[in-house]
């Protein structure tokens, strides 16, 4: 079995979407500064993070569109953990002909377009990135996928304020992971996927170490 990471790293001052702030990673504890809390040559150091919940590779939970959708600690595993996933390439705006056939009932369909290429470069943003259209979203909710993740800067259109994916998709129970990476490694089948967020109350999106294992 092989494991793949598809997460980008998060790195201080990063850009994940054009226009948020990016991540100050500093630290809390140093070890020189633990000298005097431990015995002679024991010393530990404690990192300190912040940043907003839309940084990396990250998971979507309906709370981040729906005011009574369910948050980081109402997400179930069964939704981002050890899921068959099935890779389907595509470009532009993805509709329901370039999804695969069939039932879908338990899976994570990822999009593969190849566009995290352009992660830490400006074009990252740029609003031609590739998205999954409404009745693309409407298709996968009809049936029955698990979860929906993307290589790009957004499942939706970004040259409007309407978000139909995420509308669809979220209503749906279907969380979404943005910004994913490497995903050309993976077959189109037999790969099983995992996004998992900490569990956290009244926070509706987080990054994830998301990764695919191989047989």
């Amino acid at each position: 079995m092989e494991l793949i990471d598809l997460s980008h790293a998060i790195e201080h001052q990063m850009t994940t979407y054009p226009g948020l702030p990016g991540p100050e990673i500093g630290v809390h504890l140093s070890f020189e500064g633990s000298a005097e809390h431990y015995d002679p040559g024991t010393e530990f150091a404690i990192g300190r993070i912040s940043m907003i919940a839309n940084t990396g590779t990250y998971l979507d939970t309906p709370a981040h569109r729906f005011r009574d959708g369910h948050d980081l600690a109402g997400l179930p595993l069964e939704r981002c953990a050890m899921l068959p996933a099935v890779v389907v390439d595509a470009d532009g705006a993805i509709g329901p002909d370039a999804l695969p056939g069939g039932r879908l009932d338990g899976m994570a369909v990822l999009l593969r377009t190849g566009w995290d290429r352009h992660w830490g470069t400006e074009h990252y943003g740029d609003p031609g990135h590739p998205y999954l259209t409404e009745a693309g979203a409407q298709s996968l909710a009809e049936r029955g996928a698990a979860l929906a993740g993307i290589d790009s800067v957004n499942i939706d259109d970004t040259t409007t304020g309407q978000r139909p994916a995420h509308t669809i998709l979220l209503a749906a129970g279907i969380p979404v992971v943005e910004h994913l990476t490497g995903l050309h490694r993976l077959p189109r089948t037999g790969a099983h996927f995992t996004a998992v967020p900490p569990s956290i109350d009244g926070m509706a999106t987080f990054p994830v170490r998301a990764f695919a294992h191989v047989p």
